[in-house]
């Protein structure tokens, strides 16, 4: 667990990933949505939505250390462009940001902070749809080979053959991770929260589809990638009339 901390947040002493850290990324997913949440509600309180909204977002990125925004970036630059894959590869190796990884994160920053002023604050719904993305990274990790031969992934995966029990644990976090997120969002938000939560699994899908189709697997990128993707669908959802 300690370890999960420390790769999906800015808490926690560095430390190497291990096989089983995949299996506490849901958890770390709910927590960061729970204090992202609470940023929300609390501002929400004090200031008109639209600023409240930009300080979750920015409780986000601060919480994350732009973890996953980085990886939407590369994967943008890499996924987008028309590359060969060695090509694609070596764009979401790069430090350097390109136009696709650009207007890939301003859009969803903008359509981030957009939904969020205008829905109706709420601490579980967020913790949900938090707890969701990380689960669907989980999920991406368990059907898609990784794309490259190595990376900071690699130390996740142990060897290329996951012991039995290494992938029932991993099916257990990932089916747990998706009944406690469906929870969440059927409380918060009723039938709205359970739309929401297919719409983030089917936009977090889509993003492993693209990636399998011109990686023929996955890397850390598309996993940020493929969970902030996955999170702005549902809050688009939410922020429905």
């Amino acid at each position: 667990m300690r370890q999960a901390f420390a790769f999906l947040t800015v808490f926690g002493r560095a430390s190497s990933p291990t096989s089983v850290t995949f299996a506490w990324f849901p958890l770390v997913g709910a927590v960061l949505g729970l204090v992202v949440g609470a940023v929300w509600w609390t501002s929400a309180q004090f200031w008109p939505p639209m600023v409240a909204a930009i300080l979750a977002v920015i409780a986000d990125l601060a919480l994350t250390g732009l973890l996953h925004f980085d990886g939407l970036a590369d994967a943008g630059d890499g996924l987008l462009a028309p590359l060969t894959r060695e090509r694609r590869l070596e764009a979401m190796s790069d430090p350097a940001i390109g136009a696709f990884g650009l207007v890939s994160v301003a859009a969803t920053l903008l359509l981030r902070v957009g939904a969020l002023e205008v829905t109706r604050p709420s601490v579980l719904m967020i913790t949900g749809l938090w707890c969701a993305s990380r689960t669907t990274m989980v999920a991406i990790s368990l059907m898609l080979p990784y794309a490259r031969t190595n990376g900071i992934v690699q130390a996740f995966l142990g060897s290329t053959l996951r012991p039995r029990r290494l992938r029932h644990a991993l099916t257990a976090s990932l089916l747990a991770g998706l009944v406690v997120a469906a929870v969440l969002l059927f409380s918060a938000r009723s039938l709205r929260g359970l739309a929401a939560l297919g719409a983030e699994l089917v936009g977090s899908g889509l993003v492993a589809v693209l990636s399998w189709r011109r990686l023929g697997g996955y890397t850390g990128d598309v996993l940020g990638a493929s969970g902030v993707v996955g999170e702005t669908l549902g809050l688009l959802v939410l922020a429905l009339r």
